[in-house]
């Protein structure tokens, strides 16, 4: 069978996910990663220095989404450090009156110890985010996540808790149903495409029913009643989207572009200039090795860029 180019970057993507989950080489990408590439996609390691890039971006124009990396944490003392760096994170945001807000995975404060630990946790939080003035949004995790990501969500929701968003993914063939059953609570919906190997029951296999998939979300959240935030990297999607947007009327204040720091920042200023709000999603912190691989499986051609670093130490 003749490779070609989906194929070749299928495999890469496969392979980078994989490494991922390796330990030897993640330590080594702990000494030298940030200086090898990381530093162009991570904003820094600490909040000190991840406020700065917001600083930054606030000045350009961009708003932020402000993550501090980490997930998966298996003690409740875990959990609770978490919270409370997050509270810090929250403090910072309001005290510096910076443009951003705060995304947070579930699993980094409790989901996978205890749904109610992490309803408990990410009420307290939302909570200060409210008193500040400030959103949050729970990022979405690979598929073994879903149910009890959304199921939280909901319960903050029926909490009286506005301040909150999620995330879908038009990887998951489940999405559609999920965004159906969201759209009554008139939601703040971000829409990514997906960066986790899934299994193919419960995943499209090939990017062209990714991407189709995404354009149904998006269309159909955007014709719904809540706030949707279309975050992608792919021109021709975004470009969908301003067209849409435009032959359907809906006005510049109910939908926003998000990408990621360090990617395509050049066509990121060309869609502010342009009228639109772009957000620019900014992470820090010392676990951000995961991260770093996930931003490379979604455009493989990257690892060109780390080797050419790799090759000038």
């Amino acid at each position: 069978m003749a490779l070609t180019v989906p194929s070749i970057n299928k495999v890469a993507r496969t392979a980078i996910l994989q490494a991922a989950q390796n330990r030897r080489i993640e330590s080594f990408m702990a000494r030298y990663g940030m200086r090898l590439g990381a530093a162009r996609f991570v904003s820094g390691q600490s909040l000190d220095e991840g406020m700065a890039v917001v600083r930054q971006l606030n000045g350009e124009g961009f708003k932020c989404n402000a993550t501090e990396l980490g997930e998966a944490v298996t003690t409740e003392e875990d959990a609770a450090r978490a919270v409370a760096s997050y509270e810090a994170l929250l403090r910072r945001l309001h005290d510096d009156h910076l443009n951003a807000n705060a995304a947070i995975k579930l699993t980094l404060v409790g989901l996978d110890l205890d749904r109610e630990l992490a309803v408990s946790n990410m009420g307290r939080l939302l909570s200060l985010a409210r008193d500040l003035g400030l959103t949050m949004r729970i990022d979405m995790e690979d598929s073994t996540h879903v149910e009890a990501t959304l199921w939280t969500y909901r319960r903050l929701r029926g909490q009286g808790y506005d301040n909150v968003g999620a995330v879908l993914q038009s990887s998951l063939r489940r999405s559609r149903y999920d965004l159906e059953d969201l759209l009554p609570l008139a939601p703040n919906l971000r829409l990514v495409k997906g960066a986790y190997l899934e299994p193919r029951e419960v995943a499209y296999a090939a990017k062209a029913e990714v991407d189709r998939n995404y354009e149904l979300l998006m269309e159909r959240s955007l014709l719904g009643p809540g706030y949707t935030a279309i975050a992608t990297h792919d021109p021709r999607m975004i470009e969908h989207a301003v067209a849409f947007t435009t032959d359907h009327a809906i006005p510049r204040d109910r939908f926003e572009f998000q990408m990621l720091y360090g990617v395509r920042p050049q066509y990121q200023r060309e869609l502010l200039h342009r009228g639109y709000t772009v957000m620019v999603a900014t992470s820090y912190g010392t676990h951000w090795y995961p991260f770093f691989m996930r931003r490379l499986a979604e455009r493989p051609a990257n690892v060109v860029f780390l080797a050419r670093n790799l090759l000038r130490r």
